[in-house]
C-alpha cells in the first residue's frame, strides 16, 4: 500500500526535539500507525498493545519490559495498559534531556487523557492525528471524499468497498472498543444515538431533545456525546458570543469528524443521493468545518473555533478565532454567488478581521476583506 504523506510530519520532528515523550491521539483506523513506522522505523522499535504478547510480556515483569523497551520506543495502542505511564514517568525523569526518547499513540482520550494529565504532565507534547485532510487526499478523490469520507484504507481503495468498510467500522466500535472505555447500557440506544447524530449533523445540539426521543436521561446523553468525543467520532462547536449581545443561542452546534460517516448512517449510497438529497447542505457545511478543525489539529495551532446565531435567526456558519484577529466563514453548497450571503459577516467584521464565503462556485471579486472564493481554494 503506498503510503501518503501527512501534514502533522513537520510538527512530529517538531516536538521530538522538544519533548522527552510525544503522544499522538486519534480515531482508530486514522493511520497513526502507518505514519509513525513510515516516518520512524529505522530509528525507533514498536511495541503494540494489540499483541497480546506484549501484554503478558509487561503484566509479567514490567522492570524487565521496561529495561528492554528503555530509549526510542513507539508504544502503540498505550491506553490498554495505564499502569505503563507510572514508568514512563520514572524512565524519563532519570533521562530528562533525552528529547523523543518515547512516542504513544492510541484512539480513546479517556485513560490517555488522565493518565498523561497524572503521570507525565510537562514531559508530553500532544497531537492528534485525524483521517486524511484534503490537501493529503488525491485530487482525483477529494470531491468524493465530501460524501465518502477520508480514512486512509478507503482512500487508497478508492473507495470501492465504502459500505462494508464503515460497517466493519461501526460493528468493531460498539462492540469492541467501547467496552475499554466505559460502559455505555443498551447498545441498541447507543446504535439508535448514533444514527440520529448523524441525521442531525451540522445542527444545533440539545441534549433534552435526544433525551426525549430515545426515552434515556439526559445525564445518558451526556456521557454518550463525551464517550463519541473521546473517540474522535464527533466534536461540538461552542457558539460565539464575545461583544456581540446578549441574545445569542448558547448551545454547541454538533459535528463528525468523517463526513463518510454520516452517508453511512444516514443512507446515502451515491453522488446522486447526495447531491440531490435533503442532507446536501448539512454534510457539505460538516465537511468544510471538520477539514478546517484538520488542518488546525494537524499544524497545531492555538486557535479556536466557534459559530455564532442570535435567538432571531443572524447566523455565521464559522468564526476561527485566531486571538489578534479572526476570520468569519459562511458556508454554501451553491455554485451561484448573491452579496446576501455574505451580509452577516460585513456587520459583523472589524477591521482587523477576515471573511469569506466557500462555495462551490468561481472566485468573485467582492470587498477587500471579505473574499468570495471555492471552497477547494481555502483547504488547498
Amino acid at each position: 500500500m503506498q503510503y501518503i504523506k501527512r501534514e502533522l510530519e513537520k510538527t512530529l520532528i517538531k516536538y521530538l526535539n522538544i519533548f522527552p515523550a510525544v503522544a499522538i491521539m486519534g480515531p482508530r483506523q486514522s493511520g497513526k500507525s502507518t505514519f509513525l513506522l513510515h516516518l520512524l522505523k529505522d530509528d525507533y522499535k514498536y511495541v503494540t498493545f494489540d499483541d497480546y504478547r506484549m501484554l503478558n510480556l509487561f503484566y509479567d515483569d514490567p522492570e524487565k519490559f521496561m529495561q528492554i523497551y528503555s530509549n526510542k520506543v513507539i508504544f502503540d495502542e498505550v491506553q490498554k495498559v495505564p499502569e505503563l505511564f507510572n514508568y514512563l514517568k520514572i524512565a524519563i525523569d532519570n533521562d530528562r534531556n533525552n528529547y523523543g526518547k518515547f512516542i504513544l499513540s492510541g484512539s480513546s482520550q479517556f485513560i490517555f487523557l488522565d493518565k498523561i494529565k497524572e503521570s507525565l504532565a510537562g514531559r508530553i507534547g500532544l497531537l492528534s492525528l485525524l483521517p486524511f485532510q484534503y490537501r493529503e487526499i488525491p485530487s482525483k478523490l477529494r470531491s468524493e471524499s465530501v460524501y465518502k469520507g477520508s480514512y486512509p484504507e478507503l482512500i487508497n481503495q478508492k473507495f470501492l468497498y465504502n459500505e462494508d468498510w464503515y460497517a466493519s467500522y461501526i460493528e468493531t466500535y460498539l462492540n469492541k472498543d467501547l467496552k475499554s472505555i466505559s460502559n455505555i447500557g443498551d447498545i441498541r440506544d447507543f446504535r439508535r444515538f448514533i444514527r440520529l447524530l448523524a441525521a442531525n449533523t451540522s445542527q444545533i445540539f440539545t441534549m433534552s431533545i435526544f433525551s426525549r426521543e430515545l426515552g434515556v436521561s439526559v445525564s445518558t446523553i451526556k456521557r454518550w456525546v463525551a464517550i463519541l468525543e473521546a473517540s474522535y467520532i464527533i466534536f461540538l462547536l461552542p457558539p460565539y458570543y464575545k461583544n456581540f449581545g446578549k441574545r445569542i443561542i448558547k448551545s454547541p452546534k454538533l459535528y463528525f469528524y468523517d463526513t463518510g460517516l454520516v452517508s453511512f448512517l444516514t443512507g446515502i449510497k451515491t453522488e446522486e443521493l447526495y447531491d440531490n438529497g435533503p442532507m446536501a447542505g448539512a454534510i457539505f457545511e460538516n465537511y468544510i468545518v471538520s477539514e478546517i478543525k484538520k488542518k488546525i489539529l494537524h499544524d497545531n495551532k492555538k486557535t479556536e473555533l466557534f459559530y455564532f446565531r442570535t435567538s432571531n435567526g443572524v447566523e455565521i456558519d464559522l468564526i476561527i478565532d485566531c486571538d489578534e484577529n479572526k476570520e468569519f466563514i459562511e458556508i454554501k453548497k451553491t455554485s451561484s454567488f448573491n452579496p446576501r450571503m455574505v451580509k452577516n459577516i460585513e456587520n459583523f467584521l472589524s477591521k482587523q478581521d477576515k471573511g469569506f464565503l466557500l462555495y462551490q462556485g468561481i472566485k468573485m471579486p467582492y470587498l477587500p476583506n471579505i473574499e468570495i472564493i471555492p471552497y477547494n481554494d481555502y483547504l488547498n
